[in-house]
């Protein structure tokens, strides 16, 4: 049995020991300590050494827990300015209308959230009333803070936004419902109230990981010399839950290593889920004050309101703190619903000390801590605790603060496990919080049982004081702005146009005409500089290497070592004004980049072209929902998923096999899917895009888009752009005839049956293949058309069907295109069937497609395509069939072709 006196081996025992004898002393005192005054003192003693060591700027690894109690001592908080009582009026009228705004929708069946601002009101006013800034802020130089809300709190921002005149009842009175125009959405989306929200927030963990990203994006304009936002702060409210998300604590480690103290996490920590306690045997603010710790955080904690004050005072032997360590959440949750008599005999009968203490208090004193006092019910303590997190230097902060769930809403209400479902209050509990509250609404005003909103009037005091307050920090916040930005300049026509003349007998995969499109357009003097290359690690994979030393990689300490490849060409350089982010193995991470770049053009009014380049199934697969964040955030930019295709990734096997992302990207309505098989198609999209999104839009189109290119690592002939008419057209909208049987220079008989060959992307080379095959083995005519677009020519058509129903005359792009060709349809992409399926009901030909359904696999290419049915002589195979299917080649063709082939 091990000696617990003993003195147990240690990592130091391999260093040397300067002063063993006085190693001992030190060892002696704290045995003593123990022994004669508890291991309690003897752990205050230690705790106090490393305080002061710290703060003398001893190295020494930090302790990632402290006791449960606030940060922050009430005599050292700072007076708040302004008027506290004040404030606390706005605050009742917010609380009031947010709740009376939910229950008045409930009756429509709307629903709504009450319960999550009752408890976070303070930690929004006091922000709002103190710290965050505006877009006119004149430190802030048209950018503003950067405020991320906590979806399930709309209502008390609304609500804030009704008593300073920028909303009306109307508006309230069409919460959650849209339809009309008029309506509030129900959470943050910039894409339904664009005036008003910027970041769309309450796809749970989307926020936080967003926020410290955009902190990052802050400071990569600063350095770049793009602009200054060093002033700018980001703010990121969260829930306890909401921490949960993997998401959430994501990029905790970045946002320490990078220094972003302009960047806050301000956690509501109110104990409970969406169902029940966040963690009920436990305790959620010990485990993230830890989890923040560790990754190098400042950590702020605001747990307690002044009524316990009292109580800390009295605990000379530290049984409080101690029992307040050990009591778990759930626990906690239960005091604030019973009475004092049950809180004296659980919480405080345990202990002889505290047992002690509990007769010193009054029920009343009892109740005041357990059911109210709250650090984040409380305006000193939050601006305490906000001012120390603005004042840090040198690494991010992260605010603590404890709530009560529902607090105000009344004992229906409050700290209940279920009370995020409940959507409304009686006439008779609203009658309570307003004489909680204070509020001057008289019970005449509930008309037929009709809860009223409360408002001051527009010149009362409180709205000239919130108003005055808001003019100080620069105006309303929150609020989006997109700031008048001319249209960027196009690039030089000759980066586009030199891929028509093809790459002679040079194989070019399509992924590297893109790198090298791009860096060819990150050297115009005009338009350069605006590009934000974002690669998650593998940019060697995609052959963009050769940017490394041109436009170096971000880092904000710079390069401060030699890098192992200097000598070479193409050495990895870092610098601070970098251009390359280069994120490290983290698609999320990389997502959030591209959000913050693509939405710059609003929140800091400056147009960044950023473009994201990943392998295809890592992209819509993994980061759909983040996808469609940037959608709802209207942010602009090039998507392009590289190594693409379910089989053209040779030997990767199953999880690396896309054969779907079109399919996944054609659900977003902000996406435009492009599958291009030719470089100087590839260029043709990428001008089309930086016209619409960045240069002259045409009336009535929506530039509020991104582009998602899929290109491949395969390495082709790339052909000269024929010579026919409204090619780029055909290329934008997604259909154009690539060539003919006559003009590719096959053989057939003037009376040979005739097909139409659909490809897209690498799957063009297989109709090109097959076309050759068909003309040289059967006598088959066929015309090869590039499909760039199924989605593009999808989503035209649909709006020529809504056109129709509207009484207005149109034909869809596909059904004109194709017009006139003779015979069959055939399609084929390196995607499942879906993909081209997608346009065949506009399709006045017989339609037919062929695609890499099911898993991937690990092959030669040739193999997998022979597996899957889609390379050129499955092509033939099919053609065969469509046409004996119409008599115009005999049916015993497909049994021959299929024998020939040994499919």
């Amino acid at each position: 049995m091990t000696d617990p006196n003993a003195i147990q081996p240690s990592a130091l025992d391999q260093l040397p020991d300067r002063d063993p004898e006085e190693t001992a002393e030190w060892r002696a005192s704290l045995d003593a300590v123990a022994r004669e005054a508890g291991p309690h003192r003897a752990a205050y003693l230690m705790r106090r050494t490393l305080e002061r060591a710290e703060a003398a700027g001893v190295a020494l690894p930090k302790l990632l827990e402290t006791d449960y109690v606030n940060s922050i001592p009430t005599a050292a908080e700072p007076g708040v300015p302004g008027d506290e009582a004040m404030e606390a009026r706005i605050t009742a009228w917010n609380r009031w209308n947010a709740a009376a705004m939910v229950t008045r929708g409930s009756k429509h069946g709307v629903g709504g959230h009450i319960a999550t601002f009752a408890s976070a009101a303070w930690l929004y006013e006091t922000g709002f009333n103190h710290f965050f800034k505006g877009k006119e802020s004149p430190d802030a130089d048209g950018s503003g803070d950067q405020l991320y809300i906590q979806g399930h709190a709309s209502p008390g921002i609304y609500a804030r936004a009704f008593l300073d005149g920028r909303l009306t009842e109307a508006h309230l009175d069409n919460f959650r419902q849209e339809a009309g125009g008029n309506g509030l959405p129900s959470y943050p989306h910039p894409r339904r109230l664009p005036w008003l929200w910027e970041f769309p927030t309450v796809s749970m963990g989307l926020g936080p990981l967003s926020a410290i990203y955009q902190a990052r994006f802050n400071r990569y304009l600063t350095n770049r010399g793009i602009k200054d936002v060093s002033a700018s702060h980001v703010w990121a409210f969260l829930g306890d839950g909401e921490m949960d998300e993997p998401e959430s604590t994501a990029a905790l480690a970045l946002a320490a290593r990078e220094e972003l103290d302009n960047l806050t996490f301000v956690i509501n920590c109110n104990l409970q889920r969406l169902d029940g306690p966040v963690r009920a045997n436990f305790k959620i603010v010990q485990e993230l004050e830890a989890q923040f710790r560790g990754a190098g955080w400042n950590v702020v904690k605001t747990l307690w309101g002044t009524a316990w004050d009292e109580l800390f005072q009295l605990d000379t032997t530290g049984a409080l703190v101690r029992r307040l360590r050990q009591v778990p959440d759930a626990q906690i949750q239960t005091y604030q619903t019973r009475d004092a008599a049950y809180i004296r005999q659980d919480f405080f009968g345990g202990d002889p000390a505290l047992v002690e203490m509990a007769k010193l208090l009054s029920d009343d004193k009892i109740l005041e801590c357990f059911h109210l006092s709250r650090g984040g019910h409380e305006a000193r303590k939050v601006f305490a605790a906000y001012k120390a997190a603005v004042e840090h230097k040198g690494a991010p902060t992260v605010i603590l603060a404890q709530t009560v769930k529902g607090h105000t809403l009344g004992p229906g209400f409050a700290s209940k496990n279920a009370n995020h479902q409940m959507k409304k209050l009686s006439v008779d509990e609203f009658k309570a919080m307003r004489d909680l509250l204070e509020l001057p609404i008289s019970d005449s005003a509930f008309a037929d049982g009709q809860v009223p909103y409360g408002h001051p009037g527009a010149d009362s005091p409180e709205v000239r004081y919130l108003q005055e307050r808001r003019a100080a920090l620069g105006g309303p916040a929150p609020a989006r702005r997109v700031h008048p930005v001319a249209p960027l300049p196009a690039p030089a026509e000759k980066a586009f146009t030199s891929f028509d003349k093809g790459s002679g007998s040079q194989n070019v995969a399509t992924t590297m005409a893109f790198v090298r499109l791009v860096k060819d357009l990150v050297r115009d003097k005009e338009t350069g500089k605006r590009w934000v290359p974002i690669v998650p690690d593998e940019a060697r994979t995609f052959g963009m290497e050769s940017l490394f030393p041109s436009l170096g990689i971000y880092s904000p300490k710079g390069q401060t070592y030699e890098p192992v490849d200097r000598d070479q060409l193409m050495y990895y350089k870092e610098a601070k004004n970098g251009q390359i982010l280069n994120e490290g193995i983290t698609e999320a991470g990389s997502m959030a980049d591209f959000i913050a770049a693509s939405t710059a053009y609003a929140t800091h009014g400056e147009a960044m072209i950023p473009f994201y380049i990943f392998y295809s199934m890592f992209g819509w697969q993994r980061t759909a929902d983040q996808m469609w964040q940037l959608g709802d955030q209207l942010g602009r930019g090039f998507l392009v998923g590289a190594t693409a295709g379910r089989t053209t990734l040779t030997g990767e096997g199953l999880q690396h096999a896309d054969g779907h992302s079109p399919v996944i990207a054609a659900t977003n309505p902000a996406a435009l899917t492009y599958d291009p098989a030719f470089a100087y198609e590839v260029a043709v999209i990428v001008k089309e895009g930086l016209r619409r999104m960045y240069g002259e839009a045409a009336p009535g189109e929506d530039q509020d888009v991104f582009y998602y290119l899929t290109v491949y690592n395969e390495p082709m002939p790339q052909p000269a752009k024929p010579a026919v008419p409204g090619i780029d057209e055909g290329i934008v909208k997604g259909l154009y005839r690539f060539n003919t049987a006559e003009s590719a220079g096959v053989t057939v008989p003037a009376s040979a049956p005739r097909i139409q060959l659909l490809g897209s992307g690498t799957a063009i080379h297989w109709a090109l293949d097959a076309q050759k095959l068909l003309a040289e083995e059967w006598g088959v005519a066929a015309d090869v058309w590039s499909a760039t677009s199924w989605s593009e020519l999808r989503r035209d058509a649909m709006d020529a069907d809504a056109a129709l129903l509207r009484g207005e005359e149109r034909v869809p792009f596909v059904r004109r295109a194709l017009q006139g060709a003779e015979g069959p349809v055939l399609a084929v992409s390196d995607y499942m069937r879906q993909v081209p399926d997608q346009i065949a009901q506009w399709v006045d030909q017989d339609w037919s497609s062929l695609g890499a359904d099911g898993f991937g696999l690990s092959d030669t290419r040739a193999a997998a395509r022979r597996h899957f049915g889609v390379d050129a002589e499955s092509i033939v195979v099919a053609a065969l069939a469509q046409l004996a299917r119409r008599g115009a080649v005999k049916a015993t063709a497909v049994k021959e072709a299929r024998e020939k082939y040994g499919l």
